[in-house]
């Protein structure tokens, strides 16, 4: 008989290795997102993991991982929306008031660990992460499946359902879209 497992949730910072077990490129010489698609899309492959490192190193970090019996599990970036560059610039995700809100843009969850509820726990993870950093409201932009099953590639942005069982209500709509289906502001306030 085997017991449950231990699930705990804890900052990047400092655990650039552990971020890398997830989100880093394997293969030398392949390009790859290292969570950087919404910090700063120009910075280029060879430099990503030095700028993450460094993200990594400082106060808050970058996010959030997820641990299964002391292995990592999975990712959830959550950070200042104004240190995401996509973000701060973007047409099709709007600003809804001067607040600075947390924004929660992406998850990662390792094969092998997939169908866990994960990213329940670091979705939680994340939101006490930005609360602990002073946060007054946290806000995600995920797709709107209508019930359904949403592809792995689009689901890393989370689903409006995921958000709204964890507190979060649809702030505004926006005409961004993950897998041709609709991506909603969801805010939680703090």
């Amino acid at each position: 008989m085997t017991g449950a497992s231990t699930i705990e949730v804890l900052p990047a910072t400092g655990r650039f290795d552990d971020f890398t077990e997830v989100v880093g490129v394997k293969k030398q010489g392949a390009g790859g997102c290292w969570c950087m698609s919404y910090r700063d899309s120009r910075v280029s492959n060879e430099e990503r993991p030095a700028y993450m490192a460094r993200e990594c190193a400082a106060e808050p970090g970058p996010g959030v991982l997820v641990y299964v019996d002391g292995e990592v599990a999975g990712w959830c970036s959550v950070a200042p929306r104004s240190t995401y560059r996509r973000l701060m610039n973007s047409r099709t995700i709007p600003h809804l008031d001067e607040r600075d809100p947390w924004s929660i843009v992406c998850f990662v969850v390792r094969p092998g660990y997939r169908k866990r509820g994960l990213m329940h726990v670091l979705l939680d993870g994340a939101v006490e992460h930005a609360r602990a950093h002073g946060a007054a409201v946290v806000e995600g932009y995920p797709a709107e499946t209508g019930g359904d099953r949403i592809d792995q590639i689009s689901g890393y942005v989370g689903t409006t359902e995921l958000f709204e069982e964890h507190g979060f209500t649809r702030a505004a709509e926006t005409t961004a879209h993950a897998g041709h289906r609709v991506r909603w502001l969801m805010r939680r306030e703090l």
